[in-house]
């Protein structure tokens, strides 16, 4: 797991491959970011599924709870065919671009 912090925002970058040691692992540090942004960063498993990324949905929803944004960047997926109640995007670049736009959202009170 690799942390990476810019300004208000943390990006957590899966390295193993694991995706259900990787979520335990964000689970259990949750706290120290949830001040933050979230980016959960995916895009080097190419064996991820839409089932994997539902067990995210607890953390997604603490965050949004605390104002704060949550997006999964994830590649190789029918972006279709996930649930909306999760951000999915396929690069770094645009879960940078959705959460400026819900933290605007957010500033002009929606």
């Amino acid at each position: 797991m690799k942390v990476d912090q810019k300004g208000h925002t943390v990006t957590i970058k899966d390295t193993q491959g694991d995706v259900n040691s990787f979520l335990e692992k964000v689970t259990q540090q949750i706290k120290t970011f949830e001040k933050h942004n979230i980016i959960i960063d995916l895009s080097s498993d190419s064996k991820i599924s839409e089932d994997d990324l539902k067990l995210f949905l607890p953390l997604s929803k603490t965050q949004k709870k605390g104002k704060k944004s949550f997006v999964i960047v994830a590649s190789d997926l029918d972006f279709n065919a996930v649930t909306d109640k999760l951000v999915v995007v396929p690069s770094l670049l645009e879960a940078h671009d959705i959460i400026e736009m819900e933290e605007i959202e957010r500033d002009l009170g929606f």
